[in-house]
């Protein structure tokens, strides 16, 4: 009985079992034949439903890609963003620094390339009067236009420089000290600037020595007169001596005015000094900067002023041999360091303004980029 009691059992599961594997069967044919069925998108366009499914794997990585695009693309646009703050602040900080100081500029050129004249107080007010009395108050002005179309592009050029050379050099990152690095980042950025710009530096000496009926009335006769008279070759007549002297000069101003805004932030905790402040530090870096270069300033404005220069008897064509001949001629106080005190007036108002506006006009910049990127992205 029990044998046969069993067997209906049997039956049963058997009976199960192919229940179950049919109405597996089915529901995979009820879904194969969905999967051949056709699925309308959100726009209600026809498609597969393997077709669907194909596109959602694919979709998910694209969004990807897409949004590491994304981010890559607003990365570029603040570098540039940046790029282009630095150039507009550079221009407007350096126009403003020589403007403000460009009648004391002419004094101390006129000075430099003359050694029969000593150097006083008393003689640079009696030679900007007799400008004045002679050719008016915007004589004190004269080569200005060259110094704006040297200036303008210099001085951008140098503090965007400046902050590409800090950032490839790694200056400062971390919270480290480099103190050579920053050195030579403000070197390297005095070097590209100087490079760039330098027949126009050259313009505005020549302007500067000589006057209106004289001289060369315009920056493009300054070019002219040059090309046609003294040859191409002389838009860069000493410009090695600019590039020795810029080393130290750009290099020590930066490191200067960079070191004391980093002391200033160790001992008040602001690492944004007020204008007065960055004026003084810039005045300071701008007196380290001229001192440590101005032989070299010399140098270089006796070999660009040669032809024009009439109280020079022989030419002086390397910068070893005009070194000598003023070391001969005029010594080291009279010769190297001759017009200096006016450069310690001059030097430290024009960097001081010039590193101070920057700051200031970058931060204003930088505000209003902030802005302009807020109402794009509402």
């Amino acid at each position: 009985m029990s044998r046969l009691l069993e067997k209906p059992n049997i039956a049963m599961s058997i009976t199960a079992t192919g229940s179950q594997l049919s109405s597996t069967v089915a529901s995979a044919s009820a879904t194969g034949n969905r999967g051949t069925e056709d699925v309308e998108d959100e726009d209600g366009t026809s498609m597969t439903s393997s077709s669907a499914s194909a596109l959602t794997t694919t979709t998910i990585p694209a969004k990807v890609n897409q949004h590491s695009s994304s981010i890559k693309t607003t990365e570029m646009r603040k570098h540039i963003d940046e790029v282009l703050i630095s150039l507009i602040a550079g221009a407007a900080a350096g126009a403003l620094a020589k403007t403000t100081i460009a009648p004391l500029d002419r004094t101390k050129i006129n000075f430099q390339i003359r050694k029969d004249v000593p150097f006083s107080f008393r003689a640079s007010l009696q030679y900007l009067e007799q400008t004045y009395t002679k050719e008016g108050v915007l004589a004190l002005w004269r080569g200005n236009s060259a110094t704006m179309a040297r200036i303008v592009p210099y001085a951008a050029i140098q503090f965007t420089a400046h902050e590409q050379w800090r950032r490839i050099l790694q200056v400062d990152t971390n919270g480290t000290d480099t103190k050579v690095r920053r050195f030579v980042a403000g070197s390297l950025a005095g070097i590209t600037s100087q490079s760039l710009t330098y027949p126009l530096d050259l313009a505005r000496a020549r302007m500067a020595v000589t006057d209106r009926y004289t001289g060369y009335r315009t920056l493009r006769q300054v070019f002219a007169k040059i090309w046609v008279e003294e040859g191409p070759r002389t838009l860069y007549r000493g410009y090695w001596a600019t590039v020795l002297g810029v080393i130290p000069y750009a290099g020590t101003s930066f490191f200067t005015y960079e070191t004391l805004k980093r002391e200033y932030h160790e001992m008040v905790g602001n690492n944004k000094p007020n204008t007065l402040v960055s004026l003084a530090f810039g005045a300071a870096a701008g007196a380290a900067g001229q001192t440590a270069s101005y032989p070299l300033d010399i140098v270089r404005r006796r070999m660009q002023t040669m032809r024009v220069n009439t109280a020079a008897n022989e030419r002086c064509p390397t910068i070893l041999e005009t070194l000598t001949k003023i070391y001969r001629e005029e010594g080291i106080k009279n010769g190297f360091y001759k017009g200096l005190s006016m450069n310690w007036i001059k030097g430290p108002i024009a960097v001081g303004i010039s590193f101070s506006a920057y700051d200031l006009i970058k931060a204003w910049l930088r505000e209003l980029s902030h802005l302009k990127r807020g109402r794009v992205q509402e």
